[in-house]
């Protein structure tokens, strides 16, 4: 029995020798076909979620950049003068969007374009609003003078409100430094006038008043010359879901007191009150326009740091 278990002995050993495995290209298939390793599986994953999270926190800045710009507060710049001298050029503001409802201008780029307001609300005679100029679509400010149903004249440059004359007062003229932004605006030459100023600078000098609105509110305008081209309006009434604008600088301002039909400087006309975006809260920055982007410094040097944090 010993014998015949040591002839088989052999032949096992044979037979392991005549199978060495599987050949070396087909090794290689079957570790191209086996799973990728965890390490780089969980690279890859990790890749992934930071693009993703990369993206999501982008679009939840662009969404809540449209939130606040829509319903909370937007930015502003004053582009003419026709506000002075409460507003100047080179002002930059702050405007509420809630203060009167919402519209399809509230939101950027036209996003929405329902018609009429939600949650509207009145502007109160007095405040400087914002709106969308209804023929040429671009964003101006104006102080509200007349509500729905008021009647509106302009005598002599002097305003007529339901009849009653609003009470104006000479004060000290207004003195405008000249700068890069504000030059020295006269419509009629002579009306206006450039003086030196205390500091080496020229100033320019306007007449001012204060005009004051029934219950007692009261601000700042200017008036160049007597009879001027908006001097003399109406009477009209102001029909529902419209008001009544006017600039503080009554002779530079092409505003409900002229037709926004007119061939030749059109004006803003009686405004609807879906064009309203805001009231202006304040002033955040002002600059006189001397500034250059490439030249950091000049940008604190032309900045008007008594005008900012002006409000009403």
């Amino acid at each position: 029995m010993p014998a015949r278990h040591d002839r088989l002995r052999p032949r096992v050993r044979t037979l392991a020798a005549l199978d060495p495995g599987p050949a070396p290209s087909e090794s290689a298939a079957m570790e191209a076909d086996a799973p990728p390793a965890p390490e780089a599986e969980l690279k890859r994953a990790e890749k992934a979620d930071s693009w993703w999270g990369t993206v999501r926190f982008l679009l939840l800045l662009f969404a809540a950049a449209l939130f606040i710009r829509s319903f909370i507060a937007a930015p502003f710049s004053i582009p003419s003068s026709s506000m002075l001298p409460r507003l100047m050029v080179g002002d930059y503001l702050f405007v509420s969007k809630w203060s009167y409802g919402f519209s399809r201008y509230s939101v950027p780029f036209g996003i929405l374009g329902f018609r009429g307001r939600v949650l509207a609300r009145l502007p109160a005679r007095g405040d400087v609003v914002v709106f969308r100029h209804p023929g040429e679509g671009e964003d101006l400010v104006k102080r509200v003078i007349g509500l729905p149903g008021d009647t509106i004249e302009v005598r002599q440059g002097m305003v007529v409100l339901n009849g009653r004359l609003l009470p104006r007062q000479r004060i000290a003229d207004f003195a405008m430094p000249i700068s890069p932004n504000s030059p020295c605006r006269g419509i009629v030459p002579g009306a206006v006038r450039p003086m030196p100023g205390e500091h080496g600078e020229t100033l320019c000098v306007i007449p001012r008043f204060r005009e004051t609105l029934p219950g007692g509110r009261s601000y700042e305008v200017l008036d160049q010359v007597v009879n001027g081209e908006g001097d003399t309006y109406g009477p009209l009434t102001v029909p529902e879901d419209n008001i009544f604008v006017m600039g503080d600088n009554r002779d530079d301002s092409l505003d409900s007191r002229f037709n926004r039909r007119r061939p030749v400087n059109p004006g803003v006309g009686l405004l609807p009150l879906d064009n309203l975006i805001g009231r202006v809260l304040i002033n955040f920055w002002s600059t006189d326009g001397s500034a250059a982007w490439l030249k950091p410094w000049t940008w604190f040097s032309a900045a008007r740091w008594d005008r900012i944090g002006r409000t009403g």
